[in-house]
């Protein structure tokens, strides 16, 4: 599954738009099982005031002294999940999104060891675990959300893990990583912000 990953990924181009809003990078990580990758999710902590109690995928906003994006979300990840940079294997980068906050997310997509001890920064997280990516593949959606974004309603189909709602923007980027990489064929309509 990785290699199949590692080809598509190696030749995909991205969308992309322009924006002059704050950025953010997140990092998609999948653990190296060649049979059933996990992937790497997290639930933000109740305290904080933007996306508490949401799941997200490790990531943040891009600080003024980031060389890049990628630079964000393996910095991010490291701080959220204490997942050091040097033991990820970057493959490549899927579609910028729009926050509900407006920040132009890029999201990059990582291989790590499945022996990689992960530990939640509890300052901003609640939680951090792994849902295996046959669970996403053999489409087992929770329900399909309305998202209303500039004027338009765009349908995003919501999975439930263990208890855990993973929807919204992370549920679009881990649906196209599944189009994509693994040939899933879950409809998606184009976001607004591509249109």
């Amino acid at each position: 599954m990785i290699n199949k990953l590692k080809q598509r990924l190696d030749g995909y181009v991205p969308r992309t738009f322009e924006s002059d809003r704050p950025e953010a990078g997140v990092l998609i990580a999948l653990t190296d099982d060649s049979l059933d990758p996990e992937v790497i999710l997290t639930r933000r902590a109740s305290h904080l005031s933007t996306h508490s109690g949401e799941i997200a995928f490790p990531g943040g906003k891009r600080d003024e002294d980031d060389f890049d994006l990628l630079y964000t979300a393996l910095r991010e990840a490291e701080e959220e999940v204490g997942l050091n940079p040097a033991e990820v294997e970057v493959l490549g980068s899927l579609g910028q999104v729009m926050s509900k906050h407006n920040l132009r997310v890029t999201p990059f997509v990582g291989i790590i060891s499945g022996d990689v001890e992960l530990v939640p920064n509890l300052d901003e997280l609640d939680r951090v675990f792994k849902v295996p990516l046959s669970f996403f593949i053999e489409g087992q959606q929770h329900h399909m959300d309305a998202i209303p974004f500039k004027g338009k309603t765009h349908f995003v189909p919501a999975y439930e893990y263990e208890g855990n709602i993973i929807w919204g923007l992370t549920a679009y980027m881990l649906v196209e990583l599944l189009n994509v990489g693994f040939d899933a064929n879950i409809p998606m309509k184009t976001r607004p912000e591509h249109c």
